[in-house]
């Protein structure tokens, strides 16, 4: 990677540019050019698409994005120490790398792109779950995105594509599921960063769907699966029992048993049971 962009090594950016991690922001450096550049070909082809990169730190994965083609990319960092390395990156890909120095939670990054629109970033630990639901949770659908592939810790990815009966299966994977088709594409282990974080880390990728996988009214769905999984072990007609005194009867008409518990209950049936609710 250094060869075709014919830039440093990023070990040596970082001494150049003394770009120690710091962990109240979340950051934990990924210097294997190799690897960023494997992230940026899962995102699929890039060439003809915009790309949001938010936390692109001394800027690893944005070499690997403008290297495998990326039309242009929009990287927003919060850490002004990262700007210099940043720029030196630009200016070797003249023209298709804007730099912000801003908080992505208080950007409107949308304005600032054209679509087809991709999401590629290895978020900071201390932002990523939030971003990723507002991704999911625009006031229209479709979103302004095309597809997101983020790593996270990888036990939060694990919750993004869960299913059903298994330890990880909540909230998360549900308005993930909802919406998007939903992949682990590739794991890496604690010393893969700099400095080495104590648990893995894991790339998800979601492809956004035309519209919900299934009909259910947005707010109703929310407050179904926030009650249930607030009180994950206990059966759904207590959990649920402040939706009314027909809970039960609701219930049965989805193809629930009462006596069921959320971790148990698939994406559809929940969809089922919040037009039973609205209607």
């Amino acid at each position: 990677m250094a060869a075709i962009d014919g830039l440093p090594p990023l070990r040596e950016v970082i001494k150049t540019h003394d770009l120690v991690a710091k962990k109240q922001l979340g950051q934990n450096f990924l210097l294997d050019l190799n690897l960023t550049a494997k992230i940026a070909r899962a995102a699929g082809d890039l060439t003809g698409s915009d790309v949001l990169e938010v936390g692109p730190g001394p800027g690893g994965l944005t070499r690997g994005l403008l290297a495998e083609g990326a039309r242009r990319v929009l990287a927003v960092e919060k850490d002004p120490r990262c700007l210099p390395a940043l720029a030196e990156i630009a200016a070797a890909y003249p023209g298709r790398l804007e730099v912000v120095n801003e908080d992505a939670l208080k950007l409107d990054a949308a304005a600032l792109l054209t679509p087809p629109i991709r999401i590629v970033a290895n978020l900071p630990y201390n932002v990523g779950t939030e971003l990723l639901i507002r991704w999911l949770t625009p006031a229209v659908w479709p979103p302004f995105w095309e597809s997101l592939t983020l790593m996270f810790q990888k036990e939060v990815a694990e919750r993004i594509v869960a299913k059903p009966r298994t330890e990880h299966y909540g909230r998360l994977a549900l308005l993930a599921q909802w919406r998007c088709d939903a992949r682990i594409v590739l794991v890496l282990p604690p010393e893969a960063f700099t400095p080495a974080p104590k648990v893995h880390s894991a790339v998800v990728h979601l492809t956004r769907l035309a519209e919900p996988r299934y009909p259910a009214d947005e707010a109703v769905l929310g407050r179904i699966t926030a009650m249930a999984f607030n009180q994950r072990r206990k059966m759904l007609r207590s959990s649920l029992k402040a939706m009314g005194p027909d809970i039960e009867e609701k219930l049965r008409a989805a193809g629930i048993e009462p006596t069921a518990r959320a971790e148990e209950i698939s994406l559809e049936k929940f969809c089922a049971l919040a037009r039973e609710v609205a209607g």
